[in-house]
């Protein structure tokens, strides 16, 4: 079929921009383009990169289209990932050309790269031999190409010794086809000595993975049950078919840890994705996992989009975190995402997780997915023992926030030479400041949100838009000097408070705003890990897998933060992000405590925690959203109005209300304002479409936009299927 599509002289191309439906473009003669081909093509006044489609570009004369400019010396996309495409773009109500724009990230890589110009020796032989000389010929006598100061530094001498032989004649001028970014994975390389239960987690992992067909396991571990080996597993049995693999990680950039445990396993580090990654290694990661060179990526959740030829086997490490869910241009959440290209390809997908998302435990008890359970720590290390602190009869001393119980638990943590963790997912010193004259409160100019006090920067910082100013002297409003007050505890504030109780323990800072960006927190996190710390004080980063040894404390500050909102999701984050955190304290074996500070320790997600009973919660949970029909036991979609006046918003906000259908299974709720109705000086108005499980919510939602006024002016509307943010 691909075949006979490059016979015809027109091809509708998908190109990167908000259109929904590819563009008939001529092919010149002479020039060979199949369905997947990636092509330069004439838009308005410029040219851009696009991806060859399926079908015969229309009922068009060829002779009146604009023609192809260039085919690129690229793989083609394959129909699978282009019917991936064309799916999140159905479900998401995206333009499919902005979903395509995802696989094009790295323009660069779509010719080849650059070979590498060599040495190779020749039969020629110098004029007169010095000991240096002596050294290049004799590594250079293997009859391998060299590069030239690859050559000079493995023999111990200048470049301008290579280049005198150069000069003689003899040294042939070759050319090195490219380097792979990393070495082949071996599957064999160090096999784990694996616990009698994940042995038989792994070898469950290994027939999904070796089954020519699509399936789902999620692999529901406790923290510090080696989820990691068990699932390296899965991966070595699809290396060995010949397939390559991509592991999702929610936090990319600041696992470090997880490079180095798949290199111990594996004898080389999987190809890295993410934001973070410096722009000439992109376009060397695309263009080889599109060539089939690199055989296993770790990455961002963006890493779905790159050019897989040989994609046999996808890994969803911590699923139920929600930095999987994009929520910009094309709103989508990476792990369904997952399941949906391994459906389309026909291959595994593995969701691991120690505190598995309701949608995954929902669908593993009704049989969709295979459930696979770790409910022990590796080497039976004990689980932390938690217990409640009742803010309201252990209160902290006047202007703290650490209760006596946990200054108490820290200091004997200290003299036995172990670390402690204190957890307050909230950055900053404080997240208000006020005049305690007048009363005036710094606020973003432009959004509906407090500026955030950053002491350590003298900055006060909205965290939606980015806006800062200098922390002032004295109040805008009143004037009055040193009369501003920091209400409410960041990070920040309490390294501060531990530091004024500790005065000789080694504290460090750990938060995702912090100097030094990425680079700065690996040292970081690699430096606790070493025991160089005493007390660590961070965000929810700190809860992403990873391994302190010496840890046995584990603090949370301020337990109820995340209950304090409308979310129907926050008793389960809430839960997941708490569990995460605890589950740092003890991983090495020794005796551990989490303390959680709480003003609510009746609350059925505090009593879940302390007790340890996470079926528990999962049941009362479950049932809970089954009562109310919300996900996973039906659907909500949330429409997004923004706007530069709040009238406009809310106009056309009402607009869209008054075009939605009538439809037995769905109803439209709204519009009312967002919660931040205003972000980076755009209005927001929300409506919310629910309904039940079996509605086609995307053929509603189509219809309503359609039926409405197109927005005009500074309008914009977003669509978010399955939203996690409720703000």
């Amino acid at each position: 079929m691909e075949q006979d599509s490059a016979t015809r002289r027109v091809i509708p191309v998908m190109v990167p921009m908000p259109a929904d439906r590819p563009y008939s473009y001529a092919v010149p003669a002479g020039m060979w383009v199949v369905p997947g081909s990636i092509v330069r093509v004439p838009l308005g006044p410029r040219e851009v990169a696009g991806i060859a489609w399926d079908g015969d570009g229309g009922p068009v004369d060829a002779k009146k289209l604009r023609p192809i400019a260039h085919v690129f010396d690229c793989p083609p996309v394959d129909a699978r990932t282009r019917r991936f495409v064309e799916w999140i773009a159905t479900y998401t109500l995206s333009p499919p050309g902005m979903v395509a724009r995802m696989l094009l990230r790295a323009p660069a890589a779509f010719d080849p790269e650059a070979p590498i110009q060599g040495l190779r020796l020749a039969e020629r032989r110098p004029d007169r031999m010095t000991a240096a000389r002596e050294r290049v010929l004799a590594l250079a006598g293997d009859g391998q190409a060299w590069t030239r100061s690859g050559l000079a530094h493995a023999a111990g001498v200048s470049l301008g010794v290579v280049d005198g032989l150069s000069a003689q004649g003899v040294f042939d001028r070759v050319e090195i086809p490219p380097r792979p970014i990393v070495p082949a994975p071996d599957p064999d390389f160090a096999k784990a000595e694996l616990s009698p239960a994940q042995a038989e987690a792994a070898d469950r992992l290994r027939r999904l993975a070796r089954a020519d067909a699509f399936s789902v396991g999620l692999l529901d571990g406790v923290t510090g049950s080696g989820k990691t080996e068990v699932y390296f597993e899965a991966v070595a049995a699809a290396l060995e078919k010949g397939k390559q693999v991509l592991i999702l990680i929610p936090e990319i950039a600041l696992t470090q840890a997880f490079l180095e445990r798949f290199h111990d396993r594996f004898g080389a580090k999987p190809a890295e994705w993410h934001s973070d990654l410096a722009p000439r290694k992109r376009e060397r990661v695309w263009r080889q996992v599109a060539e089939g060179q690199v055989r296993v990526v770790a990455g961002a959740r963006s890493a779905l989009f790159l050019p897989f030829d040989e994609l046999g086997l996808i890994v969803v490490d911590e699923e139920h975190d929600p930095a999987y869910k994009q929520e910009d241009r094309v709103f989508y959440n990476a792990r369904d995402m997952a399941v949906v290209r391994g459906h389309i390809g026909g291959f595994p997908v593995v969701l691991a997780s120690a505190t598995p998302s309701l949608e995954s435990r929902v669908n593993a008890d009704q049989g969709r997915y295979e459930r696979i359970k770790l409910p022990a720590r590796f080497a039976d290390a004990a689980l932390p023992e938690l217990s409640a602190v009742d803010m309201r009869k252990a209160p902290p001393e006047r202007g703290g926030f650490l209760s006596p119980v946990l200054i108490e638990a820290i200091g004997k943590t200290l003299e036995r030479n172990e670390q402690s963790l204190l957890f307050l997912n909230r950055r900053g010193y404080a997240p208000l400041t006020l005049c305690r004259v007048c009363g005036h409160r710094f606020q973003c100019p432009d959004c509906s949100s407090w500026l955030v006090e950053h002491r350590f920067r003298r900055q006060l910082v909205c965290h939606h838009c980015g806006h800062n100013e200098p922390q002032p002297e004295a109040c805008p409003e009143c004037g009055t000097l040193d009369h501003l007050a920091a209400c409410g505890p960041g990070v920040e504030r309490i390294a501060e408070e531990v530091d004024r109780h500790f005065p000789e323990a080694r504290t460090i800072l750990l938060s995702s705003d912090m100097m030094g960006g990425v680079k700065r927190l690996r040292l970081e996190l690699e430096a606790i890990a070493e025991g160089q710390a005493d007390i660590v004080v961070g965000t929810q980063l700190v809860a992403k897998g990873h391994n302190f040894p010496g840890m046995t404390l584990v603090g949370v500050v301020d337990a109820d933060l995340g209950l304090a909102n409308g979310d129907p999701r926050a008793a389960e984050r809430t839960f997941q992000l708490l569990s995460q955190v605890t589950g740092r304290a003890g991983r090495s074996g020794r005796k551990s405590h989490g303390l959680i500070q709480t003003y609510q320790p009746e609350h059925p997600v505090m009593k879940a925690l302390v007790s340890g009973d996470a079926e528990a919660f999962y049941e009362r949970e479950i049932a809970e959203r089954e009562r109310a029909g919300l996900p996973p036991f039906g659907r909500l979609a949330a429409i997004i109005v923004s706007a530069a006046s709040r009238p406009e918003a809310e106009g056309h906000a009402r607009a869209l209300r008054r075009a939605a259908p009538a439809a037995d299974d769905l109803m439209a709720l709204g519009p009312a304002e967002a919660p931040l109705s205003l972000i980076a000086g755009r209005h927001r108005f929300r409506l919310l479409v629910q309904g039940g499980r079996r509605a086609d919510i995307q053929a509603y939602l189509r219809a309503m936009i359609e039926a409405a006024p197109r927005p005009r002016g500074s309008v914009r509307v977003q669509v978010d299927i399955d939203p996690q943010s409720f703000l």
